[in-house]
């Protein structure tokens, strides 16, 4: 139903609006839960039984890390008497919040709910999911001042080389991109405290790059590697493309997805954490990795169900065209 439809999408914005305006932790977390009530029916709507299934279990850690936001804040207000998100100053509540809202984004070791719940939904609701969802949990993050760097720093660490490691075992395109996605908040985490725009223009260069990988497999119907192999057929054009979209989410020059690689290794260069910055690149190797795989699988094999005679794409007519264009272009050269 369209009304319910449009309900449910001003409710993500509002509660996500929410949060950006607040200063105040009760507020942050009404915008937080708002956020979560929205997108479940979102989540549920194919009546899927693994659709359910990763709406129960999304459900379950949200409202675990809002509990856990709720019961920090009051504790800060407790300790300190200060329910203002920018003036938290006692190191328990802090570390506390930092672990509620990493829960809430899917940052290692609170990550192994995010492929699950990735894997059971629709590819645009998975879009929804891996962008928009980290907002507001995000925009806390950039307002608390003075949290123990040591902490996000093992958070960062710990989910690139988690995203890394964990890819390289799927098949599952959304478990792909999944991990791809605990990756990459690894990477903005690291810096955060150091050089918080940084933070941003990642986030934002990995809105782009998701949002055409996420076009793209919709486009072609493909939900695991072994689909890709019939891409050709489907859509040639785009085939030849997509693993430059790939290579750009892995972040290779000279595509889109190093720049903010390259800014996040030189501002730790910077701040004498040298073997923080080595660890880091090596473990975008691992992610590397399976985003070669994928290219590969989707440019450089025939599947054996040959369709060629058949060619589906002069008789398809694809609607997602102009996003798709926009995103891919931004993706491949905005370096």
């Amino acid at each position: 139903n369209p009304y319910i439809l449009a309900t449910l999408l001003f409710g993500l914005g509002l509660g996500t609006t929410i949060t950006f305006a607040s200063s105040h932790w009760l507020l942050a977390w009404m915008g937080l839960e708002i956020n979560t009530l929205a997108i479940i029916p979102l989540m549920a709507q194919h009546h899927h039984p693994r659709a359910v299934e990763a709406t129960t279990k999304y459900f379950l850690t949200q409202a675990t890390a809002a509990a856990m936001l709720l019961f920090a804040s009051t504790t800060n207000a407790w300790l300190t008497g200060q329910w203002d998100i920018q003036q938290m100053s006692h190191p328990f509540p802090l570390t506390l919040i930092t672990l509620a809202l990493a829960l809430k984004i899917g940052l290692a070791p609170m990550h192994t709910w995010l492929p699950e719940v990735l894997q059971g939904l629709d590819l645009t609701t998975g879009l929804v999911l891996s962008t928009w969802q980290k907002l507001a949990p995000f925009a806390l993050l950039l307002q608390i001042q003075n949290v123990n760097p040591t902490i996000l720093v093992t958070l960062g660490l710990a989910s690139t080389l988690v995203g890394g490691w964990g890819g390289l075992n799927q098949t599952q395109l959304r478990k792909v991109l999944a991990y791809s996605s605990i990756a990459h908040l690894g990477w903005m985490i690291l810096i955060l405290q150091y050089s918080p725009s940084l933070t941003l223009l990642a986030l934002l260069t990995y809105f782009v790059m998701t949002f055409s990988t996420f076009l793209v497999f919709k486009l072609n119907k493909s939900t695991s590697i072994n689909a890709l192999a019939i891409s050709w057929t489907k859509a040639p054009i785009l085939t030849s493309l997509t693993p430059l979209v790939l290579l750009s989410l892995g972040g290779l020059p000279p595509l889109t997805g190093f720049m903010p690689k390259w800014l996040i290794l030189q501002e730790l260069a910077k701040q004498d954490l040298a073997p923080l910055a080595t660890l880091a690149a090596l473990s975008a190797l691992l992610s590397l990795y399976f985003y070669l795989r994928i290219s590969y699988a989707m440019t450089l094999t025939m599947s054996p169900n040959n369709l060629t005679g058949v060619t589906p794409w002069r008789f398809s007519s694809p609607q997602l065209t102009l996003p798709l264009a926009i995103a891919t272009t931004t993706t491949i050269s905005l370096l």
